[in-house]
């Protein structure tokens, strides 16, 4: 009986599937699993208001119940300057005043593209100004706002932008060039650390390294996709992520890396507000929150914020829920004992 032949196409691919697998093991084998050290939060106001919730309420439950000592706030510019040339910076001195009292520390966020949907947060009046004069008066409220705050023990680093090189949202395109100004806008005015973020399953990381002191990557297991109209588990293993984080540090630069958004909130076509708590469920509830809390533990990340406390806060307050935020407080108050 003649042995059977292999064609050499099948072969070469066979042989750089086995390359690629060997490649990912080294990879994984140089980001070990560490223990969680940390454990913040991202509040947004404005979020917390769609729900129908006092956000002054909910930020102090999130300061005093849950326990969060590191909150990540963005400084939204077309709330800090509604009317050209006129700034306002009440409710984040509220906010920073109120974090200081119990010795949390925030990590503020600065730019035109913020955490929270439509992503891009510009004033109504820059719709009818010239690219360039816009990109001068975003500088101009960067500034503003550092000013304001560089002084703050309170404020530990500096976030520029949010995902800058990730196209989402009703937002602009990716502007390197204008990136690169904010980030030595920054660092002239002040000299802590510059955090900037990437996604976690769809970016690379090496363009968002190259301008970061700090790198933060968000991690979500279900999303939402239009183009299936349904939602999506990443098929992704926690090792994934260690094998991403050494890949960047050899190829990029060896910097500290954390966890800037680790899903805790639902992902639907709508806002969350929007849907019934059982539409809010079938993307996450508490068994896939704590699902969720397991597979980062194995991802080789000792840090982490949190995402969707103005929802676990709603759920909590005015449905008799509270599981998501009991789930939290279990996580984030041991974590702030390390």
């Amino acid at each position: 009986m003649g042995r059977i032949k292999r064609h050499p196409i099948i072969s070469a691919f066979i042989g750089i599937l086995l390359v690629l697998f060997i490649c990912y093991i080294i990879l994984v084998v140089f980001t070990p699993v560490s223990g969680i050290q940390t454990f913040g939060v991202t509040f947004s106001a404005f979020y917390a208001e769609k729900f129908g919730i006092d956000w002054k309420e909910a930020y102090i439950a999130i300061l005093d119940d849950l326990g969060a000592r590191h909150i990540r706030i963005p400084a939204y510019w077309n709330e800090i300057e509604p009317v050209i040339d006129s700034f306002t910076f009440e409710n984040l001195d509220w906010q920073i005043m109120e974090a200081k009292k119990r010795e949390a520390d925030i990590i503020l966020v600065v730019g035109r593209k913020l955490p929270r949907w439509p992503e891009c947060h510009t004033p109504e009046w820059t719709e009818i100004i010239s690219k360039e004069e816009k990109d001068e008066r975003l500088l101009r409220y960067i500034t503003q706002t550092i000013l304001r705050y560089r002084d703050s023990s309170t404020i530990i680093m500096w976030q520029i932008e949010n995902e800058p090189f990730l196209p989402f949202g009703e937002c602009y395109r990716p502007d390197e060039e204008l990136l690169a100004k904010e980030i030595a806008l920054v660092r002239a005015l002040d000299d802590r650390p510059i955090i900037i973020t990437a996604s976690g399953e769809l970016e690379s990381w090496l363009s968002a390294i190259k301008h970061a002191d700090i790198f933060g990557s968000t991690m979500y297991r279900v999303v939402w996709l239009d183009t299936l109209e349904r939602n999506f588990t990443y098929p992704l293993p926690p090792s994934f992520f260690r094998a991403k984080q050494t890949f960047a540090r050899w190829f990029g630069r060896d910097i500290q890396m954390i966890v800037i958004e680790l899903q805790g909130e639902s992902w639907h076509k709508k806002m969350t507000y929007e849907l019934t708590v059982e539409e809010q469920y079938a993307s996450m509830n508490p068994e896939r929150f704590r699902n969720t809390l397991k597979y980062a533990s194995r991802t080789g990340f000792d840090t982490f914020y949190l995402w969707g406390v103005e929802w676990w806060y709603w759920l909590k307050k005015t449905q008799n829920m509270p599981e998501m935020w009991n789930i939290a407080k279990e996580a984030i108050q041991p974590a702030q004992k390390n």
